[in-house]
């Protein structure tokens, strides 16, 4: 909002398609267009630097973000996952639903925003990620023009101490579903920076090994029929938590994560093929390759590799560098049958 009408009202006289959200540790405002990037560009960054709250617009918003929260109550992708998080972490606000309450949103006030603004949104806590067909001095004199000067605020985040081990190891609600939804969670110690890029890699062929399409396990619960085509895993992390997570609808939901089990604890014991390990690690390089040929995808991964600390092609050089000896070690330790919960969301 502003006093001369939305940013949506704006980048409608530039034909640029504007969009934002917010995740578990950022919030991002972006915007896609063919032509007039500069004038849209001019937009974003007027909008992010000069924020206009109000008891008004902040009593609407409130109204559409409650209608959002019970939306998101009723979802049983979104309930099964959170639940995992319930379950997996004491402390960590990572459990937190990103929009907490109607109750907490009701207590939010323009003054309160604007105290947030002014901790959390400020310049020098804020990256810029471009991509596209543009001229980087384009982009660098719009910066240099609009850009304020701004002090970085003294603001530190402080956590909870978070136990080592998990709440509980099951964890289950009743919704309208026809096919009952699980999510297997194994909680894991976070990284940052490069060690974080490694992780993902590490993480990411091993689970390609453990239940890739063309693994032995990921065969035998097809054929049974305790799995189907929505069956996905997924190594979930940020700057301050992370978990292996793996899930998918399943009439057997127990069944799939004693298998899964089964399948880990062999493996831990008779070792990684060198066949195995070749294979995923050419599917996991295939699929990042793939991931640069998108637009959105390379300016999502900027902003969200900068502020965790990595290069841009961090996570393709660790790709590259994973050792066989390297999946083994974590097999060992990112696999612990006592910090595992799973999450089930039942037909009522």
């Amino acid at each position: 909002e502003s006093e001369g009408g939305d940013a949506f009202q704006r980048y409608a006289r530039t034909g640029a398609s504007a969009n934002a959200y917010t995740s578990f540790d950022k919030t991002c405002y972006l915007f896609s267009c063919t032509d007039k990037f500069n004038e849209s560009l001019e937009i974003l960054l007027d909008f992010v630097q000069n924020p206009f709250f109000s008891e008004k617009t902040v009593q609407k918003e409130q109204g559409i973000i409650g209608q959002e929260i019970r939306m998101y109550l009723d979802d049983p992708n979104w309930r099964v996952f959170f639940n995992l998080l319930s379950a997996l972490y004491h402390t960590h606000p990572v459990k937190i639903d990103i929009a907490v309450t109607e109750q907490s949103i009701s207590q939010i006030s323009a003054d309160l925003l604007y105290k947030c603004y002014n901790a959390f949104y400020n310049l020098n806590n804020m990256v810029l990620s471009v991509c596209g067909d543009i001229e980087p001095e384009q982009v660098l004199e719009i910066a240099d023009r609009m850009f304020k000067k701004n002090e970085a605020p003294k603001v530190e985040s402080i956590f909870m101490p978070e136990p080592d081990g998990i709440v509980k190891n099951r964890i289950e609600q009743k919704l309208s579903v026809s096919v009952p939804l699980f999510h297997i969670g194994f909680k894991d110690v976070p990284s940052e920076g490069y060690a974080m890029a490694k992780k993902e890699a590490v993480s990411s062929i091993l689970l390609e090994i453990i239940g890739g399409d063309a693994s032995p396990l990921y065969r035998r619960l097809y054929d049974k029929g305790i799995i189907n085509a929505t069956f996905g895993m997924q190594y979930f992390s940020g700057r301050s938590f992370a978990s292996t997570v793996i899930g998918g609808e399943s009439r057997e939901p127990d069944a799939v994560m004693n298998e899964f089990l089964s399948e880990v604890k062999n493996l831990k014991a008779n070792g990684i093929s060198p066949a195995d390990y070749e294979r995923a690690k050419k599917t996991v390089f295939g699929r990042l390759v793939a991931h640069y040929d998108s637009v959105d995808g390379i300016a999502n991964g900027l902003a969200g590799n900068h502020f965790a600390g990595m290069a841009p092609f961090d996570i393709v050089e660790a790709v590259a560098k994973v050792t066989r000896e390297d999946i083994h070690n974590s097999l060992i330790s990112s696999f612990d049958e006592s910090k595992a919960a799973l999450s089930v969301v039942l037909p009522i």
